[in-house]
């Protein structure tokens, strides 16, 4: 007859057996968006944040070029998140300002203003695999990440960065993007990404974009105080540098909208 604490165990063992069962039977896909899912996870709640950064140009030959600016940050629980990144040095940027609306499945809004022509440019959908002022990053790379912008397909495990960290592919939904599809790793520690590598539309490697020198914020959140991207197929790179970083600083929707934008001005 069985006692009470063996009852306890055969329940244990069934349900660890359907948990382990249930995990082993995830395809590929399944799991892809599952880490995906957790990455989301993990960088959900902070509500504002503020930064400056450093812009570094570097063309083929070496030589580089250094631009400074300020980036807001408000989160929407219900839709993609928004930002105001302006320019604030050298002299030729100065006053340049970039708005981003991101969706989870509509096309972004995004808008661009230019001191020299004093007006407001909207970023066509079509247009946003173009670069982002002479910098290796597309205007969609500015977009926050949403969980419906793509499929995935986890495809292994790999040590990046020392760390013990997922693969996964993921396939942009939206047919304008400039890429085919994106492979990004996760370390398994905090779901922080550690690496992404950008194929283009002939499916060809295009760039890749490392995240380093993370710090903690919050005691929760996580932010990588360098950015890198490398472009592959025309020898120049952008390297972002992060500082100053505040977070739940009351920015309102108020603070980013096309006014905010000729506030800048």
């Amino acid at each position: 007859m069985l006692n009470n604490i063996s009852i306890n165990k055969l329940a244990a063992a069934a349900v660890f057996t359907l948990v382990s069962t249930s995990s082993f039977a995830l395809t590929q896909e399944q799991q892809g968006l599952e880490i995906s899912q957790q990455v989301k996870q993990h960088d959900t709640g902070w509500t504002d944040s503020s930064a400056d950064m450093l812009m570094i140009l570097h063309n083929a030959q070496g030589q580089k070029s250094i631009r400074e600016l300020k980036i807001k940050t408000i989160e929407q629980l219900t839709d993609g998140d928004k930002s105001l990144t302006t320019f604030n040095k050298p002299r030729d940027v100065k006053g340049t300002a970039f708005l981003s609306f991101s969706h989870p499945v509509e096309a972004d809004d995004q808008w661009l203003y230019l001191p020299a022509l004093k007006r407001v440019k909207r970023i066509s959908s079509r247009n946003k695999s173009g670069p982002f002022m002479g910098s290796q990053f597309a205007f969609e790379d500015l977009s926050s990440f949403e969980i419906e912008k793509y499929s995935y397909k986890y495809l292994g495990d790999e040590v990046i960065n020392g760390l013990d960290s997922f693969k996964v592919e993921q396939y942009p939904v939206d047919p304008h993007s400039g890429y085919t599809r994106r492979i990004v790793w996760v370390d398994k520690e905090a779901y922080r990404i550690q690496k992404i590598d950008f194929y283009d539309r002939k499916n060809t490697l295009l760039k890749t974009l490392t995240y380093t020198s993370y710090r903690q914020y919050l005691n929760q959140y996580w932010r990588a105080d360098t950015l890198n991207m490398v472009n592959h197929q025309n020898g120049k790179s952008t390297e972002l540098k992060w500082k100053n970083y505040t977070f739940k600083s009351g920015l309102k929707d108020g603070d980013f909208n096309k006014n905010a934008l000729k506030r800048v001005r």
